[in-house]
């Protein structure tokens, strides 16, 4: 899969987050918005980065997750 399909891939599932590739080859993520203390407390990050496309999924589902336990409301 080329870089723009994974892209578009993976900010159609997280859309609260902004997806890019730097041009080291890194896949980074960041939070459109400001996190709460609750968030901060629990380990959320503002931004992320992986290797590759798949690991930055995963680390953004365990952002995901953990922003929700934090928030359940």
């Amino acid at each position: 899969m080329s870089v723009d399909r994974h892209l578009a891939e993976i900010a159609r599932a997280y859309p609260d987050w902004t997806i890019w590739r730097s041009d080291a080859g890194r896949w980074w993520a960041t939070r459109h918005h400001p996190l709460t203390a609750a968030q901060r407390e629990a380990g959320c990050a503002m931004t992320v980065d992986a290797d590759d496309p798949e690991s930055l999924q995963e680390k953004l589902r365990e952002q995901e997750e953990l922003a929700r336990s934090a928030d359940p409301g």
